[in-house]
């Protein structure tokens, strides 16, 4: 089975100098899920932004679909492979309307309009929040604008979703949505949490983040 990612002997060190995390390593096959849990601080956060390219690590090596992963543009040839989810959905929002939010990964990535316009409204009925359509992203509740976030990134069809802390401030019912859609992707999916319990409704393993690297978690 190919892989999706590979880390491997990653480590971080913050501007300060101190040692976030060191000796990483981690396999993930191609549509595998996997979750990764830690207190707040550990470097969850910090770890995924130097898988989509957001930070570099101060040592190892990262691998995407096979591929080492070492300057910027080696980041761009993979880029749209892979969808990032924000901790804070307000940090992924840029336009008015939730139907033009969700549009523009699609422009990005040079579709017509007419083609965007259906992917919009598939995605919108799929996720069943049609009807926040010509709503203000910003002002919905936590729980809507998590699944407007999160059908900004499926519209453009990633291969690789990467999930910060994905039911931070949501309420049962939230949660028990973001479960129902992720369990029901077909992608591999890498999430960050402190949420053991919703990890593991949704992921096949589970890893726990420490300074000197990732520990495998038996269930």
């Amino acid at each position: 089975m190919s892989c999706s990612l590979h880390l491997k002997n990653i480590s971080y060190i913050a501007e300060d100098n101190t040692l976030i995390f060191e000796n990483v390593n981690l396999h993930i096959k191609h549509k595998d899920k996997i979750a990764i849990i830690g207190p707040n601080g550990i470097g969850k956060t910090t770890l995924l932004k130097i898988i989509s390219g957001l930070k570099k690590p101060k040592t190892g090596e990262i691998y995407v679909f096979d591929n080492r992963i070492e300057t910027d543009d080696d980041y761009e040839k993979v880029r749209k492979k892979i969808g990032f989810l924000f901790q804070n959905s307000d940090d992924q929002f840029i336009f008015p309307t939730v139907k033009d939010d969700i549009a523009f990964g699609l422009f990005n990535l040079g579709m017509k309009k007419s083609e965007v316009e259906k992917k919009v409204k598939n995605i919108l009925d799929d996720l069943e929040i049609a009807h926040l359509a010509e709503k203000s992203p910003f002002k919905l509740s936590g729980g809507e604008k998590k699944l407007v976030a999160l059908a900004g990134i499926l519209v453009c069809e990633p291969e690789i979703l990467l999930l910060d802390e994905p039911t931070t401030a949501l309420d049962d019912n939230a949660i028990n949505k973001i479960i129902k859609i992720l369990t029901s992707l077909d992608k591999t999916i890498l999430i960050v949490s402190h949420n053991i319990e919703f990890v593991k409704k949704v992921t096949f393993f589970q890893y726990r983040l420490k300074k000197d690297g990732l520990h495998h978690l038996k269930t």
